[in-house]
């Protein structure tokens, strides 16, 4: 039996989406199935991740931290990062249409392949300023910055203090990875 052809695989929308159960992100029409509920170690991290946002964002009047909330990029594409800074007023409340300025993504097994490669491109293509991929086998963050349209390394994190900067937020943040690991 042969791999099925690129025009007969299923082709789904926002629509077919929505009355899907259980925990899906839809990528260019494709269906993606989340991993089952996440280790400990990855809603611990993701968890002290959302409280250091707060505190870095805390005296900023614009921008927030979300947990993992529906981001509706198109009609076929509709993804849930694991934390995320946006930086608007959201217009729906359901869903985040424009782009977070911040994305962290916890590496998992069953999702290391397509937060690495699959989500890398879709973010950098939708103009994400930061993407954050967290390895929490060792302790460490790769975090990328969007310049001229391509995503650069611009560090390994596992106890630096990062600038994001966030024109919003009076110019920047400073995020603390050495706190999401315990």
């Amino acid at each position: 039996m042969g791999a099925l052809k690129e025009e007969e695989l299923p082709y789904y929308v926002y629509e077919d989406y929505q009355n899907w159960e259980g925990d899906w992100e839809l990528i260019y029409g494709l269906a993606y199935a989340m991993a089952p509920a996440p280790m400990i170690k990855h809603q611990s991290i993701s968890n002290n991740i959302a409280y250091e946002l707060k505190v870095a964002l805390q005296d900023c009047k614009v921008c927030q931290a979300l947990l993992p909330v529906d981001w509706k990029i198109a009609e076929d594409t509709v993804v849930q990062p694991d934390n995320s800074v946006i930086c608007h007023e959201p217009t729906h409340q359901a869903y985040i249409t424009k782009a977070p300025k911040i994305i962290f993504e916890v590496l998992s097994k069953s999702t290391e392949k397509k937060d690495k490669g699959l989500k890398y491109k879709l973010y950098e293509e939708a103009k994400v300023s930061y993407y954050c991929i967290i390895d929490p086998e060792v302790s460490n963050a790769k975090v990328y910055e969007l310049q001229d349209e391509k995503y650069v390394n611009i560090c390994d994190a596992k106890d630096a203090v990062v600038e994001f900067k966030l024109d919003e937020c009076e110019g920047k943040i400073e995020f603390d990875f050495s706190k999401i690991w315990s």
